[in-house]
């Protein structure tokens, strides 16, 4: 591929709420589904597909993730660590700690959530070299609503997430982002300021920056005990 191989943020500073008591004592993304921590999976999936650098955003209970992963040469991964806890006295939600990571991230950087499970998605080498090819400041993958989530986030219209296309899908917190989506987008945030993404994802698509696939595989928001023991249950 002609573009270098590319970093991934993997967001797992989250309190996990909702997914109590768990939670309690263990980050969400550190349960285990079918034997294997959730983060694990991306781990792997980013390995096969020659990512090599990996950060990794904490905050709740952020002590275990190097305590469970290491430094990421299990997997031939190079991990850092982007501590909000340490550094800010909690997460900083999405674009916090995007914005935060921007340094040590590669233009165009995979985002993922360390709480969804994702077996069929392989990224892909080629979406690097489409995204940069397309002009486009992020492109998000978007599946089918799930019943928790019925109105969705987006539609797609001509490759770019649109506000009101139809049908309306939502976004699987799967992206590829360029550096141009957080320096010209988040210009004005200051580092470690806690901040949601959806405000910048929706000025993306207001400058028509914003491209959006569909993902037809498996996907599971893992929000809550219930929706972790019945992925468990389910295998495959």
């Amino acid at each position: 591929m002609s573009t270098p191989p590319p970093t991934a943020l993997i967001l797992a500073a989250g309190r996990g709420e909702r997914m109590r008591p768990l939670t309690d004592a263990t980050p969400k993304p550190l349960l285990r589904v079918r034997g294997k921590r959730l983060i694990e999976w991306h781990l792997e999936a980013l390995a096969r597909a020659g990512v090599r650098e990996v950060v990794i955003n904490t905050a709740w209970l952020e002590e275990q993730f190097p305590a469970a992963l290491g430094d990421g040469a299990r997997w031939g991964l190079s991990i850092r660590y982007s501590t909000e806890g340490r550094d800010h006295g909690g997460a900083l939600e999405t674009a916090g700690g995007m914005k935060k990571a921007r340094r040590w991230l590669s233009d165009p950087f995979w985002v993922v959530s360390g709480d969804v499970h994702v077996p069929d998605f392989g990224f892909d080498a080629t979406l690097v070299d489409d995204v940069v090819a397309s002009g486009q400041w992020a492109r998000l993958w978007l599946v089918d609503n799930p019943p928790h989530h019925p109105q969705g986030d987006f539609g797609i219209r001509d490759g770019l997430a649109d506000r009101d296309a139809r049908p309306r899908l939502t976004w699987s917190s799967i992206g590829l982002f360029r550096h141009t989506f957080v320096d010209e987008l988040m210009a004005t945030l200051p580092v470690g300021t806690k901040a949601p993404l959806r405000p910048y994802l929706e000025a993306a698509i207001d400058r028509r920056r914003l491209g959006a696939e569909r993902h037809a595989g498996r996907w599971t928001d893992v929000g809550t005990p219930e929706r972790l023991a019945d992925l468990d249950a389910a295998g495959g």
